[in-house]
């Protein structure tokens, strides 16, 4: 989409915020919400003005000044706000400069996906969460002052010493 689809699209759906959306260095999604009033064609060039000293490990408090700058490839409306949302995915940019940062995980997918290409390795990447999850046959706790612990039994494992293997 372009910025002025985006704004069409907005119009169309009765959007009345805007959520921002970027992730931080160690994969947590980081957003905030305006009026769409303030959602104009400028926005996708001049971007919004945040504080990067609140997102962990980013910028210290003297130099916490950063832009957000939508990108209107994501625009989607959000299903779950009580009020209608546009929702786009932003990258971050420094105020001054215009450089992309480089703690942005973004900029570094961007730049991962370019040296792909010129190098030859390949013309496409693809970049996705590894969601892990852990199933426990059995998990033990104390919280007695004297001796707090815990212990767990992976469900893969067999023979365990002290145990003793209920009938199913």
């Amino acid at each position: 989409m372009t910025p002025k689809e985006v704004l069409e699209f907005a119009k169309k759906n009765g959007a009345k915020m805007l959520d921002l959306k970027f992730m931080d260095f160690p994969g947590m999604w980081q957003h905030f919400t305006v009026p769409i009033v303030q959602l104009t064609e400028d926005t996708f060039e001049e971007g919004f003005g945040f504080d990067g000293s609140s997102i962990r490990g980013w910028q210290a408090i003297h130099t916490s000044d950063m832009l957000v700058i939508p990108d209107p490839d994501t625009a989607v409306m959000d299903p779950i706000t009580e009020a209608p949302t546009l929702s786009l995915i932003c990258n971050i940019v420094d105020p001054i400069t215009k450089e992309r940062y480089t703690r942005d995980p973004r900029n570094i997918a961007h730049k991962a996906e370019a040296y792909l290409k010129s190098t030859g390795i390949a013309d496409t990447a693809f970049f996705g969460p590894e969601a892990e999850f852990f199933i426990f046959d059995d998990i033990r706790y104390d919280s007695r002052r004297t001796r707090p612990s815990t212990s767990s039994i992976p469900s893969k494992a067999s023979g365990t010493p002290g145990r003793r293997k209920c009938p199913t």
